[in-house]
């Protein structure tokens, strides 16, 4: 069995938007029965903030009521060994791509984008931070990561063939 493909997604403090975007990749690759061939993994650019935390509470309760749970996450910052042992490292706006190229070795910089950019004709480029707003915020995260996840899905689908 070749091994999965691995995922990283990242934000600043790995509460809020990229262990959403994990959930919710894992959750919808698990339903296509894409789930061995790939893992999910998030991580923060600031993690280090926040260590060993749960994810935001806001985003555990709008996650659990689509159907995603976020229970068993934890966050942590991005390390070196993430740059090799990821296959694609996808960060949730222009910001954390930055701090990512900033810490990013040379010849790991192509595994470098945007989760967005897996959402076709979506318009926006960045998935906006919810933290220091209302619950309608982390519901926006969820319906952006979904598009984008269905989008890295069948990208990843169509690369390895399937499965």
């Amino acid at each position: 069995m070749a091994k999965p493909y691995r995922v990283l997604f990242v934000c600043m403090g790995n509460i809020c938007r990229s262990p959403i975007a994990e959930a919710v990749a894992r959750t919808l690759a698990q339903r296509q029965g894409l789930g061995r061939d790939l893992d999910f993994d998030s991580a923060g650019t600031h993690g280090h903030y926040h260590a060993g935390e749960a994810p935001d509470p806001r985003a555990r309760r709008v996650a659990a009521r689509r159907g995603y749970d976020l229970s068993r996450l934890r966050a942590r910052a991005v390390i070196d060994a993430d740059f090799d042992r990821s296959d694609r490292i996808l960060a949730m706006d222009e910001a954390n791509l930055a701090s990512l190229r900033r810490q990013c070795p040379e010849e790991s910089r192509s595994k470098l984008g945007l989760f967005l950019d897996y959402a076709a004709g979506l318009g926006i480029s960045e998935v906006p931070d919810p933290y220091y707003g209302a619950e309608s915020g982390f519901e926006r995260v969820i319906d952006l990561c979904e598009l984008a996840a269905r989008g890295l899905l069948a990208d990843l689908a169509g690369r390895r063939g399937g499965r």
